[in-house]
């Protein structure tokens, strides 16, 4: 019999709501229609109405019936991610799970509407910001859960505290393997508060191996980009596989608060998804709990832990 953990694992999620961010594409997309598929309300967030209304009639096409909400969230903006956040309150909608899938990869050197570095800004402080700011509204969910959504990369990284912004000597791939550092550095540190705090919401990790999406193409340039469209052909799995992980941390009955998810065969870059192991730098609380205490006042966003 098949170990592998597949789509048809995936439980009735019929009553429970899913936040999804960077819905209207690649890893978003997919988690957005299986959820959906499986009978959950999902909403989608996005930075382009245009964009995400489009994505939502696709899912419709697919999935017959889903039960779907675009809202429109700019990870990149503080202001977007306030006042996403108090819509939700405002609309009273409650909040089982948040998946922060969304993020840039090894973009040019920019920055966020509030002058971060534009993926260490995006990918960690949006997606902190976020969940802080929902964390009441999760606290009161069902089987309640942040999964946040890193990538094998992080092995690369390292928390430049003195330069966090990268101002010195810019390069992408450093800056998009620090940002996804800080996305684990975050989801474990979040879950040792949690605990501490005897809250019911699990904080879980994933990440999505070598998966083709629009993310190889948005953000890298020149020979970046080049080496992506060689690569994504050769090596790289398709979408449908890669999301499972993600999905996988947010529905499976069995999982538990501080895991982490993803693909595991050829150097974690393929497969089912299965539990591997943060790096080493990962796991270092030191560093986590100083990155919490930045990236608060970075953000101005306290957890009402």
């Amino acid at each position: 019999m098949s170990t592998k953990w597949t789509a048809d694992a995936i439980p009735a999620l019929t009553g429970r709501t899913f936040v999804v961010t960077g819905a209207n594409s690649g890893l978003g997309l997919e988690a957005s229609r299986l959820l959906a598929g499986n009978g959950a309300h999902v909403v989608m967030t996005a930075r382009s109405r245009v964009k995400g209304e489009a994505a939502a009639a696709r899912i419709g096409q697919d999935v017959p019936g889903a039960s779907l909400e675009l809202r429109t969230l700019d990870l990149a903006d503080l202001d977007s991610v306030r006042a996403f956040a108090q819509g939700l309150h405002d609309d009273k909608v409650g909040v089982d799970v948040l998946i922060n899938n969304a993020g840039v990869m090894m973009a040019p050197q920019g920055k966020t509407k509030q002058g971060f570095e534009v993926q260490f800004g995006t990918n960690h402080l949006g997606h902190f910001a976020l969940t802080g700011l929902l964390l009441d509204l999760l606290t009161e969910g069902s089987d309640p859960r942040v999964v946040t959504v890193s990538s094998t990369f992080h092995k690369q990284g390292s928390i430049d505290f003195d330069d966090l912004m990268r101002t010195k000597g810019y390069n992408p791939n450093a800056a998009y393997a620090q940002s996804k550092l800080a996305n684990l550095l975050f989801g474990l540190e979040l879950q040792r508060r949690l605990s501490a705090a005897g809250s019911p919401v699990r904080s879980l990790m994933a990440h999505p191996g070598y998966s083709a999406t629009n993310l190889q193409f948005a953000g890298p340039t020149g020979w970046r980009k080049a080496l992506m469209h060689v690569g994504n052909p050769l090596f790289a799995q398709k979408a449908s596989i890669g999301v499972l992980p993600e999905v996988r941390a947010a529905v499976a009955p069995d999982v538990v608060g501080g895991q982490y998810y993803g693909s595991a065969k050829f150097m974690e870059m393929r497969g089912y998804p299965e539990l591997v192991q943060p790096s080493r730098r990962a796991q270092d609380a030191a560093v986590a709990a100083r990155l919490w205490e930045e990236s608060e006042k970075l953000t101005g966003v306290v957890f009402p832990l």
